[in-house]
């Protein structure tokens, strides 16, 4: 059994505490609203965030950033805004050897950085887990069986989350690649917007599927220029969360994608259906493959949609218009060809 800390009182947040305390770990739960702990202590759940999921009476809750201290490990659902000031918040409380799981997933803007990358700039010399995968909070916190990637630098902490969290309705795979697992988890929230872009204009299971599949090509090529290796995108943090990602309505990325597609501005369907990882790591990752000079239509397109007003079907038309050329060509840099070869 171990000591756990949550630190998020949001969907994943409170799904995470949920299915911690049901292994019989002793778990905590921080948020910075104290209007939510009073709800969840008077109702027995958060409505808004996971109607009808009842949080077991004997999680703590508080809003007390110490809750942190003398932890096997502390949890971070925080959105990618605001991480880095919930942590910078929680470092001086943490404990030595404290495992840091992080479960956001986009990229600093500003900075581009990763959240693993976010955190050990906080909290140097605490060991960090990623933890990422096709697993939404709604099916999570009801016991639904779901499969998740648990990266990090050092395998061992890895192995050591992987062990205490596994349960019957929950199974955790080791992975070594965090800039993979991180990459992709940030990445598919872009395509899903796009897809639900896709299914807001009326388009079919076609084009969703040459979204998918060209995003992953899109995903692909923007991590293995970052570092990562080929085989972790058609794994969970891949493909699997890309199809989750881009095929249910629980995906707030898709249904504000959907409310665009059928007219509404990109600002008011962010507003209508909360916090949008897609919208705000388009942006991000649109710069950062600039930089790099790595093509990605798709999101190119998507942020001049959202943040330039674009028309959506002239978009469309101009990615259908794109020169023809083979499928399975190389990635674009000799960096990338020298590490394809090495697998050999």
């Amino acid at each position: 059994m171990a000591d756990i800390t949550i630190l998020g009182s949001g969907g994943f947040g409170l799904a995470l505490a949920i299915m911690c305390r049901n292994m019989g770990h002793d778990v905590t739960v921080w948020s910075k609203f104290q209007s939510e702990i009073d709800e969840i202590r008077s109702t027995g759940e958060l409505a808004a965030k996971l109607p009808g999921v009842k949080v077991p009476s004997d999680i703590l809750l508080t809003t007390d950033i110490a809750c942190v201290s003398g932890k096997d490990a502390v949890l971070v659902g925080i959105p990618t805004s605001f991480l880095r000031s919930v942590v910078q918040e929680a470092a001086p409380h943490l404990t030595e050897n404290t495992v840091i799981v992080n479960t956001a997933k986009g990229l600093e803007a500003g900075t581009c950085k990763r959240m693993s990358e976010v955190i050990a700039e906080e909290c140097p010399g605490h060991p960090i887990v990623v933890l990422t995968g096709p697993s939404h909070a709604e099916e999570l916190a009801r016991g639904v069986p779901t499969t998740v990637t648990v990266a990090s630098e050092n395998v061992a902490y890895a192995e050591y989350i992987q062990d205490i969290f596994t349960s019957g309705t929950l199974r955790l795979y080791v992975n070594r690649d965090v800039i993979g697992c991180e990459v992709g988890g940030s990445m598919k929230n872009i395509i899903a917007l796009a897809a639900g872009v896709s299914d807001g204009l009326g388009f079919g299971d076609n084009t969703k599927a040459a979204l998918m599949t060209r995003g992953v090509h899109e995903i692909t090529s923007l991590g293995l220029e970052l570092g990562a290796e080929l085989d972790t995108f058609a794994g969970l943090s891949g493909l699997g969360d890309l199809i989750v990602t881009c095929t249910s309505m629980h995906s707030r990325n898709r249904r504000a994608g959907i409310l665009i597609g059928q007219g509404v501005s990109p600002e008011e369907a962010v507003r209508q259906v909360g916090t949008v990882e897609g919208y705000y790591c388009c942006e991000v990752a649109y710069g950062l493959a600039k930089k790099l000079g790595v093509s990605m239509p798709i999101t190119e397109e998507l942020y001049h949609l959202l943040f330039e007003h674009g028309d959506v079907r002239a978009s469309m038309r101009k990615l259908m218009g794109r020169p023809n050329k083979h499928e399975c060509e190389a990635y674009t840099t000799k960096d990338q060809l020298s590490r394809l070869d090495l697998k050999k």
